[in-house]
């Protein structure tokens, strides 16, 4: 069974794929930013949040070609930070060795619309606080979040951020317990994934792709974007997904990857 249909009312080409897994990485960012009640600062050719101790900085390029000035507050915004820093960079363009920072690369993804399969297990959009705070606890449990812990329900995926336009978080659940989740947002005609995780006592049984399923979905008619980990690219290659080009994150010493 399969769920959606192509559509050909916007199509985006590999080119284009860093550019939009930019704006829509923004577009997330942004709505967590403001869901957490943590300044939000937006320039030209980066988007920034600032947080405190425990979410720290994150900061998302979106030009290939920062002018001095931008890179001049962006280095700025990282030397003060309070808590660990994060820079993505779809274009690998921005060169961060300056502030000590390590980096690594990860694919940019591209799907075009196309017909989704159901997933196998129960996949639920959330809607209620304590399905939200379920998927909190494998997204900091399956990345290792260390910054977020001890958990603080709310911390980390705050109610408000599914009031946020375009933004949805699911949670695929086994025998009733959450054992997968994922955030889904929509900005500009564009999909794009992020936090996708499995709770460790549920790995290697399909979580990840049911998951994955549940929330393309609702997307099946749009072209969506990703950023791809290692262990994760075969995943998306099954569900459709092609390499567009690296994308280079920088982090904090301190920071995990």
């Amino acid at each position: 069974m399969t769920t959606g249909s192509p559509s050909t009312d916007q199509t985006v080409s590999l080119a284009e794929a860093p550019m939009r897994q930019a704006r829509n990485s923004a577009a997330f960012w942004a709505a967590t930013g403001r869901a957490r009640g943590h300044e939000v600062i937006r320039r030209r050719g980066f988007l920034a949040v600032d947080g405190d101790e425990r979410a720290g900085l994150r900061i998302l390029i979106q030009e290939p070609d920062l002018d001095p000035g931008e890179l001049a507050e962006l280095s700025e915004l990282a030397r003060r930070a309070t808590g660990q820093v994060y820079a993505e960079d779809p274009y690998s363009a921005t060169y961060l060795n300056h502030l000590g920072m390590r980096n690594w690369q990860m694919p940019v993804m591209l799907r075009l619309p196309g017909p989704v399969g159901a997933p196998a297990l129960d996949v639920l959009r959330v809607r209620r606080p304590e399905d939200l705070q379920a998927a909190e606890r494998v997204v900091i449990e399956g990345f290792e979040l260390t910054g977020f812990e001890p958990h603080r329900p709310g911390e980390l995926f705050p109610m408000d951020l599914i009031g946020q336009p375009g933004v949805d978080v699911f949670v695929a659940s086994i025998d009733g317990e959450a054992a997968g989740a994922c955030v889904s947002v929509v900005d500009d005609g564009v999909g794009s994934h992020y936090w996708v995780a499995t709770a460790s006592a549920f790995r290697s049984r399909g979580v990840g792709r049911a998951v994955m399923l549940g929330a393309l979905a609702h997307l099946a008619d749009l072209p969506l974007t990703l950023t791809a980990s290692k262990l994760g690219r075969p995943l998306y290659e099954s569900l459709g997904y092609a390499v567009a080009s690296p994308s280079t994150w920088w982090a904090s010493p301190a920071a995990d990857a």
